[in-house]
């Protein structure tokens, strides 16, 4: 729901102290000039123009398919470029960014990422060493592989990733055991009692995972295009023609996923706050949907207005639901890319383990297997916490994240 007086009732005691140096600690994030390892200043020009006026209309758009006044900043699809959507003073379908293939990053963006020149993790502790104490380590047979909550069915999953299980057995000498959990927080638990050993974690769950669950982050996948990771897309439905930006979300019903969801509430919380001067829980009353999909289709069938999402998540909603589409959905902003979850496994487990696991994934060339394309992960790098996940942990410090359990 929206706040009941529809307007502003004071700054955010946040927007007075800005993390890492100042608005260019998400000036990465900001989504001005988009991906292809061209983003080191996407915050430029973010405070020009109140990106809610919409224009006069005057600049060839053909105020969309919904009748007059129509949305006067909503662009064709031909006319997005890449390198600079300029969401300030565009609005587009979501056909648009299938289009231009804009979900995701490109390798490019992961290796800007790990070649960074960070000495220490931005928030909370570094993932935690093997000890010296060899009794201290763990021999398990079976492997349990965690999983991070799916929106798909269980079965017709753990078909998919059973091709990578058999290589984890093979180079581990050690038979694994694929456990599904309904939550991120059962992610985190699984590993920090060690009932799992290896698994998937979400991208916002990562910095609890490695600070309550003792996980140790160590790939991520690159997609058989060479794309990488995901965005933050700001959506509405096509036919809202009077949300034209962020800036009007206060006067409509927003909804967010999940409280540890990066894309679905995190990152919108201070990228929202920083670019467009809205601060979701002051400005308007944050709802959670309970996931990403759940987020997507409320907007769609109007229990919602608006809302943050993962752009790869809505992409996997609309291709699985014969009834939706990309023109039903507008796109008034978008992030640059996020790293997807990782890979990880528990500090303690036996380094001659972990070799085997390593090697299945990063030493692997998934390429034209039924597995890339199935899942869309042809290929994992190796990947140092510290430095490809600073941005999620900036994001989190900025928002007051304390890395609990009850916060997951």
């Amino acid at each position: 729901m929206s706040n009941d007086d529809r307007g502003r009732t004071g700054p955010s005691s946040r927007r007075k102290f800005l993390v890492a140096g100042g608005a260019a600690a998400f000036a990465g994030l900001a989504g001005c000039s988009g991906g292809s390892g061209e983003s080191g200043d996407a915050g430029a020009g973010l405070d020009g123009g109140d990106g809610s006026d919409g224009g006069d209309g005057s600049d060839g758009s053909d105020g969309g398919d919904s009748g007059e006044p129509g949305d006067p900043m909503l662009r064709d699809a031909s006319e997005f470029e890449y390198a600079n959507p300029n969401w300030e003073e565009n609005n587009y379908l979501l056909t648009a960014v299938a289009e231009n293939d804009y979900f995701q990053g490109s390798a490019t963006d992961l290796e800007n990422m790990r070649n960074r020149d960070i000495d220490e993790v931005a928030h909370g502790e570094p993932p935690r060493e093997l000890p010296d104490d060899e009794s201290d380590w763990v021999d398990p047979d079976p492997l349990v592989f965690v999983d991070k909550p799916g929106e798909s069915g269980q079965a017709q999953f753990q078909e998919t990733i059973q091709p990578m299980m058999d290589r984890i057995e093979e180079t581990t000498g050690r038979s694994v055991r694929w456990q599904p959990v309904d939550s991120n927080a059962a992610s985190v638990e699984a590993l920090r009692s060690g009932r799992a050993h290896l698994g998937n974690v979400s991208t916002g769950t990562t910095a609890f995972a490695v600070n309550l669950g003792g996980a140790v982050p160590f790939a991520d996948p690159i997609s058989p295009t060479g794309q990488f990771g995901y965005r933050l897309l700001a959506i509405t439905r096509a036919d809202m023609d009077e949300i034209q930006s962020v800036r009007d979300f206060p006067d409509y019903d927003v909804t967010h996923t999940e409280p540890a969801s990066n894309s679905g509430n995190q990152a919108p919380s201070a990228l929202f706050d920083q670019y467009f001067d809205v601060t979701p829980g002051e400005d308007y009353e944050v709802e959670f949907s309970g996931g990403h999909d759940q987020s997507g289709r409320g907007i769609f069938v109007g229990d919602y207005d608006c809302g943050p999402i993962c752009s790869t998540c809505l992409d996997d909603l609309i291709q699985a639901n014969d009834d939706m589409s990309y023109d039903d959905f507008k796109v008034v902003w978008a992030s640059n890319p996020f790293p997807p979850g990782p890979v990880v496994h528990r500090y303690n487990l036996h380094p001659d383990i972990v070799e085997g696991i390593k090697e299945a994934y990063i030493e692997t060339d998934w390429t034209g297997t039924d597995y890339a394309e199935q899942t869309g992960e042809a290929e994992y790098v190796p990947i140092d916490y510290k430095t490809v996940f600073n941005d999620i942990m900036v994001i989190q410090r900025y928002n007051g994240v304390e890395y609990e359990s009850g916060n997951l």
